[in-house]
């Protein structure tokens, strides 16, 4: 065989060595770069489902805590309050929560699974304030006739104890039901649907 004769089956051997070399080669390039898209793990613990213990709330009172950076309430409500549900109706903005600020299994008039206990996100529909939990019946400065419920001070907004939010006030929605589930019944986990349970 001359210099410029060619071995092809050679050549087909380095070439498909080469290209075999390579793949594995950028394959194993590209997977560093793939696992830099996947959240830390701090960010995984930051936004993952928090357990609360609602065992020690009695009714009137609400348990705040923490999840994805936001407030989360927790109100234990008693008969009255849920019979003041109705009652307010017919001075809501969105009464029967038609738009989406709440899981479907929360679209109703207490807006919960267990209309005992509300979960919602104490994060005010206007601007972002906190706002406070009135549960006293009775004549208020923004409310002569006030049933109970959330009154944000930055802005005069209202919302009952749905977190459903009153007419004319500058908060446009219902307050957030975040996603949610039972654990037991002294353990809520905010952050995960009932669905979720295994």
């Amino acid at each position: 065989m001359s210099e410029h004769e060619v071995n092809q089956g050679r050549r087909r051997f380095l070439t498909a060595t080469t290209a075999v070399v390579g793949a594995a080669g950028a394959g194993l390039a590209a997977i560093p770069f793939i696992q830099s898209w996947q959240p830390s793990a701090k960010a995984r613990v930051v936004g993952g489902p928090v357990s609360f213990n609602i065992a020690p709330l009695e009714p009137g009172q609400i348990l705040r805590g923490t999840w994805r950076g936001q407030t989360i309430g927790i109100l234990r409500r008693d008969e009255t309050m849920l019979q003041n549900l109705q009652r307010v109706e017919d001075r809501l903005s969105d009464p029967e929560s038609l738009v989406d600020q709440q899981p479907a299994y929360a679209q109703n008039q207490s807006r919960a699974l267990n209309p005992e206990y509300l979960v919602l996100i104490m994060i005010c529909t206007h601007l972002g304030c906190i706002p406070e939990l009135v549960p006293e019946v009775g004549p208020q400065p923004y409310d002569e006739d006030w049933l109970g419920g959330f009154y944000c001070p930055c802005h005069k907004s209202k919302f009952d104890l749905a977190g459903r939010v009153y007419k004319g006030v500058p908060a446009p929605i219902n307050l957030k039901i975040p996603p949610y589930r039972y654990i037991d019944d002294r353990t809520i986990e905010v952050g995960a649907d009932p669905e979720q349970l295994s």
